[in-house]
């Protein structure tokens, strides 16, 4: 078995954000877009598993982890920023995997710049769910989950593993991330490249009542509903919640590796 290669650690410098990235393995290109949140150093277990097949990239989004903060983190900022490390890479194509937010940039991306992918794979996210995910009546509760979020972060400010969000930016990208996902079959229409989903049962959490039922409903149907209109799609459902990419990093890499690694 050849040996895999070093990883290389570097920044990229886009628009007063410094973008931490880091690449290695062997085999085809494959960039990988964390999602809300998440960071390199949380998606490690993940990342180290593909590198024995992939030649993988990976960065942290502005605000988290190694990358610098900014001023603003609207989806048009997050999208830029995967632009510019893609612009980074280029000529070259890519294998592009996103996962959460990151799966809905990847669509994005992909629907503006088709000669620079090959193949998609979208982890639970860019769902065209037919009820938006956070209501009014939801406002009150998810805006108390992310202030207890953003306090737990304190703890890790200055590590690997920071996400520099307050729970009031947070909630705001997540309405915008509603509003992106009502749209985003218009953008699944426009890519003509091989796509996998990869997709949890239960992405609220196990409780069969109340809220996250209904959360895990709408997801489900989400999920239907993009079949029927892109039956083309390759789709996966493993018995899990959003955290798939933590919990369940063996069978997403399994996953991975039978749809995506060629002879």
């Amino acid at each position: 078995m050849a040996m895999q290669q070093a990883v290389r650690r570097y920044a990229i410098d886009h628009h007063s954000v410094r973008i931490s990235v880091a690449r290695g393995g062997r085999g085809r290109l494959l960039v990988f877009c964390p999602g809300l949140s998440s960071t390199q150093a949380d998606l490690h277990e993940l990342v180290e598993l593909l590198r024995r097949d992939f030649d993988v990239v990976t960065s942290d989004l502005r605000g988290h982890g190694l990358s610098s903060a900014a001023a603003s983190y609207r989806f048009e900022d997050f999208l830029s920023d995967l632009e510019a490390v893609m612009a980074h890479l280029a000529p070259a194509a890519s294998l592009l995997v996103g996962y959460s937010l990151g799966a809905d940039l990847a669509v994005h991306y992909a629907a503006e710049h088709p000669e620079r992918v090959e193949e998609l794979v979208l982890i639970d996210g860019a769902n065209p769910v037919p009820e938006p995910f956070i209501t009014d009546e939801d406002l009150p509760m998810f805006r108390a989950m992310w202030e207890q979020m953003a306090e737990q972060q304190m703890s890790l400010r200055g590590t690997a593993k920071q996400v520099l969000l307050d729970a009031r930016q947070i909630l705001a990208l997540n309405q915008e991330i509603d509003a992106v996902r009502a749209d985003i079959l218009e953008r699944y229409r426009r890519i003509d490249k091989p796509i996998t989903m990869i997709m949890s049962t239960e992405m609220a959490g196990a409780n069969a009542e109340g809220r996250a039922a209904e959360l895990n409903q709408n997801w489900q149907a989400g999920i239907e509903r993009l079949v029927r209109d892109q039956p083309q799609i390759n789709t996966f459902r493993l018995d899990a919640d959003h955290q798939l990419v933590l919990t369940h990093a063996q069978a997403v890499a399994d996953i991975m590796r039978s749809t995506l690694v060629r002879c």
